[in-house]
């Protein structure tokens, strides 16, 4: 299948990044399959969820775009260079997931997969099903692009009114800490609310305004390569340290559901950790070896993998056709990775693709 990709154009490194972030997503979601075969429990150590790498990697991303923008404009960001980047960010974005969205309604409908249809309104198209209130039981995985949608909105205009005051990267600066204090008071002023894990992960980890937080890490890193891209050159592999220690101990961390610092620093400190581990991908340019296209390639279809991946693959398989004993759930979580991959390979390169062409062509830029 030939995606014309233009790899002297791609930061090898982010693509690694964002690789192992939906490795670990997929991972997860199928590894119930695995429950009494010698690859129970694999990788058989803990790891931060891959959500929030890419939470940070896309902060990182939209971060740059609109730092470029703001100073290419004296400190400026119009109303016009707001709409330019929804329009694109929205175009990459909305296409595949309405598509999904509606998959999703049809086959729950019909009792193809599992699901309540009941949870279904009109909020799923607006990105509102889990704002302020939790959600469950219906598309699942939208909760995460809902946090990124809203952050689109939320950071544009935040910074559109701050530089009226301060045109200066300090009125960025400042933007930038409070997006990271206001989430993160939201979530200390319901702290004492008492959950079990089921309700610390739907009401805390999955909320919108609980979460927006996580994202703007990703543009404290954009930030400081920007303006102080000497410390980013020369502390990437120090940074990469730290944070490669910090992702590897904190899921080893002991919490309750009602801890405190679960449901209030724990988040900050995953998103910590992953923002100390761009500058160092952020360095690798290029690939040297014939796996770098497969990484590339995975990169590629990571947003189409993460919509599918688990209502329309695990959810088909494991309704449709029982997991019995152990070989069967091994046979069953080969075939699930095959799908998922050749899957996301089709949608992205029949529909994603040809949709970001559209978004590139002169009348939407």
């Amino acid at each position: 299948m030939n995606l014309s990709i233009d790899y002297n154009k791609r930061i090898y490194g982010l693509d690694v990044y964002r690789a192992i972030a939906i490795l670990l997503v997929v991972q997860e979601h199928g590894s119930f399959m695995l429950k009494g075969t010698f690859l129970h429990n694999f990788p058989w150590i803990r790891l931060i969820d891959g959500v929030e790498l890419f939470f940070v990697l896309s902060g990182f991303l939209i971060g740059s775009i609109l730092l470029k923008t703001i100073h290419s404009n004296n400190y400026k960001l119009s109303s016009k260079n707001i709409f330019t980047f929804w329009k694109r960010r929205w175009f990459r974005t909305l296409p595949n997931y309405y598509l999904i969205l509606i998959v999703n309604i049809i086959l729950v409908k019909y009792s193809i997969i599992n699901g309540d249809i009941d949870q279904f309104n009109y909020k799923f198209f607006l990105f509102l099903q889990n704002f302020s209130q939790p959600f469950y039981g219906f598309f699942w995985e939208s909760w995460s692009l809902s946090i990124e949608e809203w952050f689109y909105i939320f950071l544009p205009i935040s910074l559109f009114l701050v530089l009226i005051f301060n045109r200066t990267h300090k009125g960025i600066l400042i933007v930038i800490i409070i997006l990271i204090l206001l989430p993160l008071f939201y979530r200390i002023i319901y702290s004492s609310e008492n959950v079990d894990a089921f309700w610390w992960d739907v009401k805390f980890r999955k909320v919108i305004l609980m979460r927006l937080d996580t994202i703007i890490y990703g543009v404290l890193a954009a930030y400081i390569k920007f303006y102080h891209r000497v410390f980013w050159n020369k502390s990437a592999i120090i940074l990469f340290v730290s944070g490669l220690i910090m992702a590897l101990a904190i899921p080893y961390i002991h919490r309750e559901p009602n801890d405190f610092f679960s449901k209030t620093f724990y988040f900050n400190l995953t998103s910590i950790a992953a923002m100390l581990l761009l500058p160092f991908a952020d360095s690798i340019k290029k690939f040297k070896t014939s796996i770098g296209k497969i990484v590339i390639h995975i990169s590629l279809i990571s947003y189409s993998m993460y919509l599918i991946n688990l209502a329309l693959v695990v959810q088909v398989i494991t309704k449709n056709f029982p997991i019995l004993n152990p070989t069967d759930g091994l046979i069953k979580y080969f075939i699930f990775w095959i799908i998922v991959i050749v899957s996301s390979s089709m949608l992205y390169h029949y529909f994603e693709l040809p949709m970001m062409k559209l978004r590139d062509k002169k009348l939407f830029k």
